[in-house]
């Protein structure tokens, strides 16, 4: 089994490359006045998994750097073996899912490894790994299950406790488990009374289910905008370590997980992919509620394709109301959509889109449907609109696409 010196052995090796990430408040308001964010998104190449791939390569034979090595990685991962190889011209080949992340795809090919995209599942892409380990007789560079990855991994318990010696709990995310099990070592055996708990997606919480079942286990997955944790089964190794030092598990879901990447946005000017989220998620989602202990949330990857951000912004204001969208029939008379419009200014709301249709099926010739787009303050701001537009004479019918009636 890992231990504590084992953690330090990789600190030292590790040091010349990876950032010391910075630990920042999360928030100046009272609630949260004592959480903070361990940024590993601000790391190289974006998230955590450079620090295990760093170490597990320089621990390799010269053999096996010469015969080159095979991994995969739904992003991260593959991006933390392609830049640890790259510098020592080690041939890496890496497969990662068809439908992974287009940034994460092309960042893993800029640093030079040779990208095997596979169809399936992060699981599919680990099958192809193997067979191309056993043809090519290549080393495998596991993301999560091996001593080395999870040394690496455990550094960032080693920073954390020396930029915040008093910190009475870290909250961490889950994928396979290499994370968790790294940072819950090293807390545990710097700072016994120090909690460490794990956050999963509730779309794919395998290591949750692991522990209460008593073994590794594959569950069945969803999809989650928490790619980077969507791991069927996790480690055997992991599981043994999580169950040896973590406190407890939770799973956040996938609204908490978007009103976290917004708040990070808002409140802390980082970009966060989801499963750098899921940790702060189970805060602000009051499902760990943990007082005024001095928290850490760590925040273990920012690597987030624009358009999947612009999304994910996009349904988190939705669900606070933020956004509103909503459909009104109207008689088709000139003036009726400037009233409309007018009404809508007059309350301060921003429209950011309307639509304006005549020919809906079913719809009487003398009538048409405006669906419109609204920015607003809150959800107070929203329930004025909705209360002040649905009452107007030339409202004939009035549907709300993201905000319920009894709201109002």
């Amino acid at each position: 089994m890992i231990t504590l010196d084992d953690v330090y052995r990789a600190q030292k090796t590790i040091e010349s490359v990876v950032f010391k990430t910075p630990l920042i408040p999360a928030s100046s308001n009272e609630k949260y006045k004592n959480v903070y964010l361990k940024c590993e998104n601000m790391q190289v190449t974006g998230s955590f998994k450079i620090r295990g791939a760093l170490n597990r390569i320089a621990n390799l034979s010269d053999e096996e750097k010469k015969k080159g090595v095979v991994a995969w990685s739904a992003g991260n991962h593959a991006q933390g073996v392609a830049y640890a190889t790259q510098s020592q011209n080690i041939d890496a080949t890496i497969c990662i899912p068809s439908t992974g992340s287009i940034s994460k795809i092309e960042a893993t090919k800029q640093y030079g490894a040779n990208v095997i995209l596979c169809h399936g599942s992060l699981e599919e892409a680990g099958k192809v790994a193997l067979s191309l380990k056993q043809t090519n007789d290549l080393t495998v560079i596991h993301p999560f299950d091996h001593e080395d990855i999870v040394a690496g991994q455990g550094t960032i318990g080693l920073e954390i406790l020396e930029d915040l010696p008093d910190v009475e709990a870290v909250i961490v995310p889950i994928g396979g488990g290499g994370l968790i099990s790294g940072i819950a070592l090293a807390i545990k055996q710097l700072k016994p009374d120090c909690k460490v708990y794990g956050v999963e997606a509730e779309n794919v919480a395998s290591m949750m289910t692991s522990i209460n079942t008593g073994a590794p286990t594959e569950v069945l997955a969803m999809d989650t905008i928490a790619d980077g944790i969507a791991v069927k089964r996790p480690g055997d190794l992991n599981y043994e370590m999580v169950k040896t030092y973590v406190d407890d598990i939770i799973t956040v879901s996938e609204d908490e997980i978007l009103n976290a990447i917004l708040y990070l946005v808002e409140k802390n000017h980082l970009v966060v992919e989801g499963a750098g989220a899921v940790a702060l998620a189970a805060v602000l989602s009051d499902k760990l509620v943990l007082a005024d202990k001095k928290t850490v949330c760590l925040v273990s990857g920012g690597n987030i394709d624009v358009e999947m951000l612009n999304r994910a912004l996009d349904k988190a204001l939705l669900q606070k109301s933020r956004l509103i969208e909503f459909s009104v029939e109207i008689y088709d008379r000139p003036g009726n959509l400037g009233k409309l419009i007018q009404d809508v200014a007059f309350l301060n709301g921003n429209i950011l889109k309307v639509d304006h249709n005549r020919n809906e099926t079913g719809l009487h010739v003398n009538r048409c449907i405006t669906n419109l787009v609204i920015e607003t303050i809150n959800e107070n701001h929203a329930r004025e609109i909705y209360e002040t537009i649905s009452k107007k004479d030339y409202v004939l019918r009035w549907e709300s696409k993201n905000y319920e009636d009894s709201k109002c």
